[in-house]
């Protein structure tokens, strides 16, 4: 008797359909939730405060996420989600497709409400608390000094720039220049508009506008160079560690910055008590920060806040256990609630109109030598610690300029080094941490 050759074998059986996902649920419980949020909304009848500002938040940032992530060029070289949450949010409002009720309790909750706040306490605790502790004492020695190459010869050349066109020295370097070099959207320029606003005793939302561009744009600018530094190294190959950064360090010396393995599985073992843990740490630095900005207001509390995470994670201060709580909670809070952040961002601080008035060509040539300035700084100061200068260029150049965690993997893949992802974290993290610290230094004396 022949055997049915049209059964399917053990070993042949089709896989299992998955359904599209949308935060974290099939796309058809999504779609339900979200009808009945903008059912509320229409009608008048979304609450007021966070209860009512989290589920909008939730649904436009992620319908705009979703967009931004499947455009092509868009998600290429714009930032992808992140840029089209922001500006599909502004526009929203600017052409008055929501309920001005709406538009109220989003911005009520990101400036009165404190949200704002709350999500850079989460960023700035859990990510320094969650770098592995000799990683962030090496870095200080030896690779700083290549970010702070970038960081000088990036500002020098943009203000020099801004002034010979007449756009202003400081306004070219606090507004263009700092913003692109300063870690990304949620880290940098968010933070950043408000340690200007209230230095400048100037709107935040206005500054924001004019930074948020800059930010987009060095992103992309980043991105692109990042694929011309790969070719520009197999051409001059003696410039070029072909994914090694240091010269003179094998594979061991490169190895001793990677995170360690045991640590990771710990971390990523999640515990909901520990995120609770988390939650009171990162407010208490934030408040904190706030009484050393009091006694001492020539560094911002933001500032402090960094200063003081960095000062208890190097010195070995507090538990390793208690570190694992912060990052736990940052990760929470970054995979759940960036959206949320970027969709107030739209709304309270970005005025479409201010933003096309920021765009011409001295705008984008500030943009351009501010990137290019990155590229110069970092490769000639990594050449002198020991580096080679186009992985140092694209680490410690690159890094900075563009948008944190998702232009890292995007400068990276460009250059086709993503091995190097380690220190294009230091970048994005304690680098633009150092900016923040760095714009509430020098706002003393240019304000």
């Amino acid at each position: 008797m022949l055997e049915n050759t049209n059964a399917l074998s053990p070993t042949m059986v089709a896989p299992a359909k998955t359904t599209f996902q949308l935060y974290g649920m099939p796309w058809y419980y999504f779609a339900i939730f979200s009808l009945a949020v903008l059912v509320a909304t229409y009608l008048g009848k979304l609450p007021s405060g966070m209860i009512g500002a989290f589920p909008l938040m939730i649904v436009i940032g992620t319908v705009f996420n979703l967009v931004g992530e499947k455009t092509p060029i868009i998600n290429t070289f714009l930032g992808g989600g992140a840029i089209v949450i922001i500006f599909g949010s502004a526009a929203l409002c600017t052409f008055n497709f929501l309920p001005q009720a709406s538009i109220d309790t989003m911005t009520v909750f990101m400036k009165g409400g404190g949200f704002l706040d709350f999500y850079i306490a989460a960023l700035i605790t859990g990510s320094i608390m969650g770098m592995n502790r000799q990683l962030l004492i090496k870095a200080a020695f030896r690779y700083l000094p290549v970010i702070l190459g970038g960081v000088a010869v990036s500002l020098t050349l943009c203000g020099l720039i801004g002034w010979f066109t007449g756009y202003g020295a400081k306004e070219a370097i606090f507004f263009v220049s700092i913003p692109i070099m300063g870690g990304g959207m949620g880290a940098g320029a968010v933070p950043l508009s408000k340690i200007f606003g209230e230095g400048l005793g100037t709107d935040p939302a206005k500054m924001l506008s004019i930074m948020v561009p800059a930010v987009a744009l060095g992103n992309a600018l980043a991105i692109v160079m990042g694929g011309v530094l790969d070719r520009i190294g197999k051409v001059y190959k003696k410039i070029s560690g072909a994914g090694q950064l240091m010269i003179l360090g094998d594979a061991k010396a490169n190895e001793e910055v990677q995170l360690d393995n045991e640590l990771q599985k710990t971390r990523d073992d999640i515990d909901l008590i520990k995120m609770g843990t988390g939650l009171m740490i990162a407010t208490t630095f934030f408040a904190f920060g706030a009484i050393l900005n009091m006694i001492f207001p020539i560094i911002h509390g933001y500032a402090w806040m960094i200063l003081s995470v960095a000062l208890v994670k190097v010195s070995g201060l507090i538990n390793p256990k208690l570190e694992i709580c912060c990052y736990q909670w940052f990760q929470f809070v970054m995979k759940n609630l960036t959206g949320v952040l970027l969709v107030g961002i739209g709304v309270a601080y970005t005025s479409l109109p201010e933003v096309a008035a920021a765009f011409s060509g001295q705008y984008l040539l500030l943009v351009s030598v501010t990137v290019f300035g990155a590229i110069i700084g970092a490769g000639v100061v990594g050449r002198f610690v020991g580096f080679f200068p186009i992985e140092s260029a694209i680490t410690g150049g690159l890094c900075m300029a563009n948008m944190g965690g998702t232009g890292d993997v995007a400068v990276l893949s460009a250059s086709k080094r993503m091995e190097l992802m380690p220190f294009a974290q230091i970048s994005s993290r304690i680098g633009g941490a150092f900016m923040l610290i760095l714009s509430s230094i020098i706002l003393q004396f240019f304000a």
